[in-house]
């Protein structure tokens, strides 16, 4: 993929996209890319996913599931940015970068995680836990008000991750195909890739190639996260540092634990740790020292802190645009 090209359309992708979002009527008529994959992969679950077979078959199962995915996303993708590339020239820049800004959710996850803020500030508990259960997959009955803020925190810095930095990310190296490659990965990994009984050995190829496509945008994320917090009133750069450093390893993912532990340090929280997912608990490290008793002010300064870090993606997509274009 030309970076002259990629740049310029990741750029213009992140500003439409914070200006824009997804329409919502859009959605109620057509759905949305992830709407569509989900519906692929759970047909692909139930037809190649049979329990009486063995693991090996059912993981080889899980590739082909995978493959297809992938080639159901990506090769429409490229079929459309070549067309409009021949249709419309220099012109189809921007008309494929508002077909990209669906990959990528800067305005819906603010709006999600904001909705936490103000459930726990208007309603209490139990608004803050009705808004939660929309961002999060744990059990909300089990969460009081701290915890509620916390699971808030938790999926802005992990979903800032693979819901923008790593789609991003894609887009600007390998452009539209890219970005829709990794969105069909990462939603296979959400279905799929979960070490139950079910899906332990279908979603096993989805798990592992969902965690190494999310590698460079977890630790950029960390990144911008710690710049972000340089530029904060009331954020702490150098903790923030600290609990990468420290903690990002110690956590179950090999990429969540990084935002967690870098929004977990610049706000001096204590996040992630034990958890309960419907009725199993999973034991996971805490990402920070701070103090664990979070509120809805501190989901205000995640999202202040979220906002810096998205405008500093762009201003950097948007320099380097500038410099791949003199």
């Amino acid at each position: 993929m030309d970076l002259t090209f990629a740049l310029p359309l990741a750029a213009l992708t992140v500003a439409l996209e914070a200006i824009a979002g997804y329409p919502r009527a859009l959605f109620r008529v057509a759905g949305h890319p992830v709407t569509w994959l989900g519906l692929l992969i759970a047909w692909l679950d139930r037809h190649l996913n049979r329990q009486n077979e063995s693991f090996t078959t059912r993981r080889s199962g899980g590739v082909i599931a995978l493959l297809v995915i992938v080639a159901a996303a990506a090769i429409p993708a490229l079929l459309l940015q070549e067309g409009l590339l021949s249709l419309l020239g220099p012109l189809a820049l921007v008309a494929i970068a508002v077909l990209a800004s669906s990959l990528v959710a800067q305005r819906s996850l603010h709006d999600h995680v904001a909705a936490v803020a103000t459930g726990l500030e208007t309603e209490g508990l139990h608004g803050g836990r009705r808004a939660v259960a929309m961002i999060v997959g744990r059990n909300p009955e089990t969460l009081d008000e701290a915890g509620v803020a916390r699971a808030a925190i938790e999926s802005l810095a992990e979903n800032f991750s693979d819901g923008i930095v790593a789609p991003v990310f894609w887009l600007a190296v390998a452009g539209l195909p890219g970005a829709a490659a990794y969105k069909a990965i990462n939603t296979a990994d959400s279905m799929i890739g979960h070490k139950t009984e079910r899906h332990a050995a279908f979603g096993w190829a989805a798990a592992r190639l969902d965690d190494l496509v999310n590698l460079p945008a977890s630790r950029l994320t960390a990144l911008l996260l710690v710049l972000a917090a340089a530029l904060t009133r009331g954020a702490d750069a150098r903790a923030a540092i600290a609990a990468v450093r420290r903690d990002a390893h110690r956590h179950r993912s090999p990429n969540a634990g990084w935002p967690e532990a870098a929004m977990a340090g610049a706000l001096g929280l204590r996040l992630a740790g034990p958890r309960i997912y419907g009725s199993t608990r999973v034991e996971d490290a805490f990402m920070g020292n701070g103090r664990a008793e979070a509120t809805a002010a501190d989901i205000r300064r995640a999202l202040a802190l979220f906002r810096r870090a998205s405008l500093l993606q762009w201003l950097v997509l948007a320099a380097l645009a500038a410099l791949v274009l003199a």
